[in-house]
């Protein structure tokens, strides 16, 4: 009878410099969304001289809400 050898490489566990990258490169998606929804509000804010910010507040809860989805659909996969 042979004996049952197990291949290591079928056996991987993930790395955890792998989830390290994940949630890193999430986290930069985060920021940088924020901040390009920040800015585009400031800008149409300045162009249509508005004394209130409305359009950054609402662009940015926008982009908030929308990567907050992304999160979590991405921990739902894991």
């Amino acid at each position: 009878m042979a004996s049952e050898h197990r291949d290591p490489l079928q056996e991987q566990k993930p790395k955890p410099s792998n989830s390290y990258l994940k949630y890193s490169s999430l986290a930069l998606q985060l920021l940088v969304t924020i901040g390009l929804f920040a800015w585009l509000g400031y800008l149409l804010d300045g162009w249509l001289k508005l004394k209130y910010p409305i359009f950054l507040i609402v662009f940015v809860f926008v982009a908030f809400a929308g990567m907050m989805y992304q999160l979590y659909k991405s921990i739902d996969k894991s």
